[in-house]
């Protein structure tokens, strides 16, 4: 089979995008482990299908990890995937993904530059784990560490750790370093299960920082930009009780590549 795809990423977390909107398209685990293998395949954190939905969304985002197993929600991807269903052609951005539904608008394009602005779901509380630790779920599920030189931490081992801690039971956690470098201002890096590495960003991972340093520091802000590995991005929500609502991440979204693969 003839494997048409594109290659995106958004701020360094990079993923495999296919048009499945026809439906013919089965993947299986090994087979998209392969395609997202750094030597042997294409290369990605993840890999989506762009597939229909009933109305009134537009399409429905498929997202796996770079493992094979499929993934909770994914921001940065969801970024991507919009950028990547316009280029198919579809301009409204109403979809389903496995949390539910999002909704996405595209600012500015240039060449194969997008910046979009993805809507994530409700936020129920930012529960704090223990001292500088806190848990969100921000359609993936988070732990936050704040850290005084997260350019010093131990990712890949330190993230190994918590991600499989038995607090978080048999299906782990994400794990964000957080150090604040200023009011408003955020540099994670993010241990992501799945990948079982540390990726360049994370959307839902700089979001749940975000939110986790709104209460951490008893700021007011709700607008707060994120510093990664691979680029920066935008958290921003409004306060409803004790979580939060209107929460949004934007930031851009780069087709890398694209060809065609035998599978």
């Amino acid at each position: 089979m003839l494997l048409p795809f594109c290659k995106y990423h958004g701020a360094g977390n990079d993923f495999i995008l296919i048009d499945n909107l026809k439906g013919d398209i089965r993947l299986t685990s090994e087979q998209i482990s392969s395609l997202c293998h750094r030597r042997f395949g294409i290369g990605a954190d993840g890999l989506m299908l762009l597939e229909t939905a009933k109305k009134p969304y537009d399409y429905y985002m498929a997202f796996y990890n770079s493992d094979g197993s499929e993934g909770t929600m994914c921001g940065n991807g969801g970024r991507c995937l919009v950028a990547f269903a316009d280029r198919t052609g579809l301009k409204s951005h109403d979809f389903l993904a496995i949390d539910g539904e999002h909704h996405a608008s595209i600012l500015e394009k240039s060449g194969n530059y997008s910046r979009v602005k993805l809507q994530l779901g409700n936020i129920d509380q930012v529960r704090e784990h223990e001292k500088d630790s806190y848990i969100v779920n921000t359609g993936s599920l988070h732990l936050v560490r704040f850290v005084p030189n997260v350019q010093a931490v131990d990712v890949a081992t330190e993230g190994a750790y918590w991600r499989n801690h038995s607090s978080f039971g048999k299906e782990g956690i994400n794990v964000n370093f957080v150090e604040i470098l200023d009011p408003g201002c955020l540099f994670v890096r993010t241990f992501e299960r799945g990948v079982e590495a540390e990726t360049w960003a994370c959307g839902t991972g700089s979001v749940a920082s975000s939110l986790a340093a709104r209460v951490h520091t008893q700021s007011d802000r709700n607008l707060w930009n994120v510093q990664t590995k691979g680029g920066n991005l935008q958290a921003e929500f409004r306060p409803r009780g004790v979580g939060f609502d209107n929460v949004f991440l934007t930031g851009g979204a780069v087709m890398v590549f694209q060809g065609n693969l035998e599978l």
